[in-house]
């Protein structure tokens, strides 16, 4: 939708002529984030650098029913930051401050745009801890992280960012300023309008200041990678090192291509993996008490050797340890360099994990593709990369959204859900039907609607088409 010289001479004014850009470069540039190749230009992109030239702009697009994508890191799995109705692009780039470090509260306010790993950085040299842990978190921003309600490696026992979210300033889709809480650990005042916004992908409103809590930084930990002969196995392992009194801070997943293809992508990883070997287990355990955690990893030992398993590595430095991480989190740019892709983000009860893995390949051995299969096992979460390899491009558009379907209703089957953590977005809308019936559905639309009216903010986002 091309925007009239007068609207964009407006958007001029609130944000400045140097920060609205038309051009086709910047614009392609805000019109994809990493979810498949997909790209959807916005009109125009406008980068604001407060609260109050936001509102001025959703005022604006509410008058003209122009459509508005909040746009942060662009590093989202499902589609979230498309302007895929065109509009504006409303990047959060220039809110990029950490406000205040509350070292007494144990809490920190920041911007959205802040990078999640320089968030943590920031908060350790002050003995604070942050652990919501994506594997973008190098070039994720806060701000998305909330608004996809983001989880990570050690979610398992720590929790996923709705777990941190104290409170929230945000402008809502016809202007407003709000606050949605208060800056307490515990809130039982009325609607909880804060967990509302954390995970609504910019449906609900533009998220421009976060309050998290934090914890003391631990002082130790332990990283072991076991391999096992049978993936399966190492599904079932996961739910048993829980039922023998373990909490991992890590519980990692990784079949045998997802380690293969990021030990070849990633310079400085040199691991020797047996021929047989069918999938590892990044397992990590931290506290402040080394003597407790060597008795954790010998219990785990003990749960793991029951299965048929090769030698277990322990990392012994910190360089050990830091190679194992980037291996684990550099399998999604891995699998994307070898081909194209379509992730999904299936998540069930953790002792479900086996029966999960095993469906989608018996589901993909009746659509005829091929999967890499990873993820937060702890959490139950297992990344699914569907590989396009070989595959004619008819079987790839029309066979490969069926073992899809195919798989969420597996997934839902076992007490599990569409997404774990990416977010349904653009990509996963038109599965919502699996998880929820049509009263479901509508209350949710409902809640969207009481929100924004006028449906500017990121539409055509969660909600299937039919609805």
């Amino acid at each position: 939708m091309p925007l009239t010289p007068e609207i964009l001479q407006k958007l001029e004014t609130i944000v400045g002529a140097s920060f609205v850009f038309t051009d086709e470069e910047t614009r392609n540039h805000y019109g994809h984030d990493e979810t498949e190749d997909y790209v959807f230009p916005p009109s125009v992109v406008v980068k604001p650098a407060s609260a109050q030239e936001i509102s001025q702009i959703v005022k604006l697009a509410n008058e003209y029913k122009i459509p508005v994508v909040p746009i942060g890191g662009r590093t989202g799995l499902s589609g979230g930051a498309l302007s895929i109705y065109q509009g504006i692009g409303l990047s959060t780039d220039r809110l990029n401050s950490i406000l205040e470090i509350d070292e007494r509260n144990l809490q920190v306010v920041t911007e959205p745009a802040v990078i999640t790993q320089v968030l943590q950085e920031t908060l350790l040299e002050k003995g604070l801890f942050y652990p919501v842990d994506p594997s973008s978190r190098g070039s994720c921003f806060i701000g998305g992280n909330v608004a996809e309600n983001a989880g990570g490696a050690r979610a398992v026992k720590y929790g996923v960012t709705k777990d941190y979210v104290l409170n929230l300033e945000v402008v809502l889709p016809t202007g407003e300023i709000i606050w949605t809480g208060a800056n307490t650990l515990k809130n039982s005042t009325g609607y909880n309008l804060t967990q509302l916004m954390v995970g609504s992908e910019g449906t609900l409103g533009i998220i421009t200041k976060i309050v998290l809590k934090l914890l003391p930084k631990n002082a130790h930990n332990v990283l072991m990678l076991v391999p096992f002969y049978k993936a399966e196995q190492a599904c079932e392992a996961v739910s048993a090192i829980f039922r023998a009194g373990v909490v991992p801070s890590a519980l990692e997943f990784m079949e045998r291509d997802a380690i293969d293809w990021a030990i070849k992508y990633i310079e400085g990883v040199n691991i020797a993996i047996k021929d047989e070997i069918k999938a590892h287990l990044l397992i990590e355990v931290d506290g402040n008490y080394p003597d407790v955690l060597m008795l954790e990893a010998e219990k785990i030992m003990g749960v793991v050797e029951q299965f048929e398993i090769d030698e277990i590595l322990f990392a012994d430095t910190e360089d050990q340890k830091n190679a194992l991480w980037r291996m684990r989190r550099g399998v999604a740019e891995a699998v994307k360099s070898n081909s194209v892709y379509k992730e999904e983000d299936t998540v069930v009860p953790r002792y479900e994990l086996p029966t999960l893995l095993k469906g989608i390949k018996t589901i993909g051995d009746k659509y005829g593709f091929k999967s890499v299969c990873y993820g937060h096992a702890g959490d139950g979460n297992l990344h699914v990369n569907i590989i396009k390899a070989d595959m004619t491009d008819d079987n790839w558009k029309t066979q490969v959204p069926k073992g899809i379907r195919e798989i969420f209703e597996l997934t839902v089957s076992l007490k599990g859900t569409l997404s774990g953590e990416h977010g349904i977005g653009y990509v996963q809308k038109n599965f919502m039907d699996i998880a929820f019936n049509n009263s479901q559905l509508q209350l949710m639309k409902s809640i969207k609607k009481v929100f924004d009216p006028n449906n500017i903010l990121n539409p055509g986002k969660i909600f299937p088409d039919a609805l």
